[in-house]
């Protein structure tokens, strides 16, 4: 309980902690690992630590940018992005593409991966990624702080056209998110975390009918 005996600090005067906690308190977090492609094709491959689904129907899922990068710069060029889930067996292959690289650079060679074309939209599918959605862009967000001002990050949101999930995940028809491993990311330097079934529970919610 964040009583009497709470670290309390405010945000302006800084955390004077050895790492910003906010990362690992609204955390674990999933991963945007996004594919995009420029207006002249080249491929772009990048984790985002800031990521998550938005909406049912139509489903529309978005993530966030610390920094005008190429999956930005890509996205609002060509109104589309893939969205791939990393897992812990790809855990390793997934980082490789956070690297710096050069604009001509390829993350999908960086980290030893294969594209494989998508079914809707331009930009490739991670093949060793057990699923996969295809995005059209929705909005391109820059976001502001508390005064109004523009803040150096932009949120991306897509509305899912096209899905492939790997047929092992789903159960007599029900996705097992379990069974994917699936990793976020939980703050700090270098922490990740990884969905496993012993991590899984069940909970209905309460009916309010009476």
């Amino acid at each position: 309980m964040a009583g009497p005996h709470a670290y309390s600090y405010r945000v302006a005067d800084g955390s004077g902690l050895p790492h910003d906690p906010l990362n690992a308190i609204v955390g674990p977090r999933p991963i945007g690992w996004i594919s995009t492609v420029s207006a002249t094709g080249a491929r772009n491959l990048a984790p985002y630590s800031f990521f998550n689904a938005f909406n049912y129907h139509p489903p529309i899922i978005g993530f966030s940018s610390v920094g005008w990068k190429d999956s930005v710069a890509n996205a609002e060029a060509t109104g589309q992005f893939v969205w791939n889930l990393a897992t812990r067996a790809i855990a390793e292959k997934m980082n490789e593409t956070s690297a710096s690289l050069p604009a001509d650079g390829d993350e999908f060679v960086r980290g030893g991966l294969t594209p494989v074309p998508s079914i809707a939209v331009t930009p490739p599918r991670v093949l060793e990624s057990p699923v996969n959605f295809e995005c059209q862009l929705t909005q391109l967000i820059q976001l502001r702080d508390a005064n109004g001002q523009d803040v150096e990050s932009w949120l991306v949101l897509g509305e899912v056209i096209a899905v492939h999930i790997d047929e092992h995940l789903l159960v007599d028809g029900v996705y097992d998110t379990a069974a994917a491993h699936p990793i976020l990311r939980a703050g700090g330097p270098a922490d990740y975390a990884e969905i496993v079934p012993d991590a899984m529970f069940a909970m209905e919610r309460p009916d309010d009918s009476g």
